[in-house]
């Protein structure tokens, strides 16, 4: 059976490598091409060189989308794992109720981004006239701090169900041997639960980080960039300057602008999951 296996093994493997190629490593190799590019269409490109990047990196609201993003991530990161750990700590706790807490702190998650990005504008807009401020058009810091809200709204739950998984795989032995040697629940924290949950800290992380910084549809339903584009996450400028612009210079700079985005999002996920697995291994 087993060297059957490693014989025919390729052919199961086959289906999903052919969709890979086809959905993915074909399209990137020919975005890649058209970032050196201008064109209107695939047809009609023409070879440029690097023009398209040196356009791309001297934007000025490519730059400011940059760092609005990563403002905007590292502000989620922290939020959304520190309010899903906490969540997932006190629905461990033997309460009743867990599962119904655990079902309402979930159902955010299976909302589209678009229509909670609309629902949490005709809220925040409210709020802020109520207030007398101006609505989110017009406020970038509302924008700012809408999107967090947002964010943290639609996936701390996702993140709390994890949580909880890697709590309920810490051994109630080791727990418990940790009390009669005299450890408090602040020792046990954080020498032994946080230690072995350092798994789902990975790969709650992670998803927190890729899904900050690709951040789209939440972006353009609750301020599209208003005001002024101070608000515009890097997805959605790539968009704008794709397909809200007109010529065809636009769209080799819009691809180039993509090319660079997904290697700096590859290189800081591959950075992300190789320092928190360090922090498993030492563990």
């Amino acid at each position: 059976m087993e060297k059957a296996l490693k014989r025919y093994g390729w052919i199961f493997v086959l289906p999903t490598l052919a969709a890979f190629t086809i959905g993915f490593i074909i399209p990137f190799l020919e975005g890649l091409y058209l970032s050196f590019c201008r064109f209107t269409t695939v047809g009609n490109a023409r070879f440029i060189g690097f023009g398209n990047y040196v356009s791309a990196l001297t934007d000025p609201l490519f730059l400011q989308a940059a760092w609005f993003t990563l403002a905007v991530t590292i502000v989620n990161i922290i939020a959304i794992n520190v309010l899903a750990f906490a969540l997932a700590m006190a629905l461990t706790q033997k309460l009743k109720g867990t599962n119904f807490f655990r079902t309402i702190f979930f159902m955010p998650n299976l909302i589209g981004g678009i229509v909670l990005g609309y629902i949490w504008q005709i809220l925040i807009n409210g709020i802020l006239s109520i207030c007398g401020q101006p609505l989110l058009k017009l406020n970038a810091t509302a924008g700012y701090w809408g999107i967090i809200i947002l964010m943290c709204w639609q996936q701390i739950g996702y993140m709390m169900i994890i949580y909880i998984a890697g709590l309920q795989n810490v051994p109630d032995d080791l727990i418990e041997a940790a009390k009669i040697d005299g450890a408090n629940d602040w020792q046990i924290l954080w020498k032994i639960k946080i230690p072995m949950m350092m798994p789902s800290i990975t790969i709650c992380v992670f998803l927190t980080l890729t899904n900050s910084l690709k951040l789209f549809d939440q972006n353009l339903a609750l301020t599209n960039g208003d005001p002024g584009h101070a608000t515009d996450m890097l997805a959605l400028n790539i968009y704008n300057t794709f397909y809200a612009r007109a010529g065809a210079a636009w769209k080799g700079i819009g691809q180039a602008k993509s090319v660079i985005f997904s290697i700096v999002v590859i290189l800081i996920g591959f950075w992300q999951l190789r320092s928190t697995r360090s922090k498993e291994v030492q563990a």
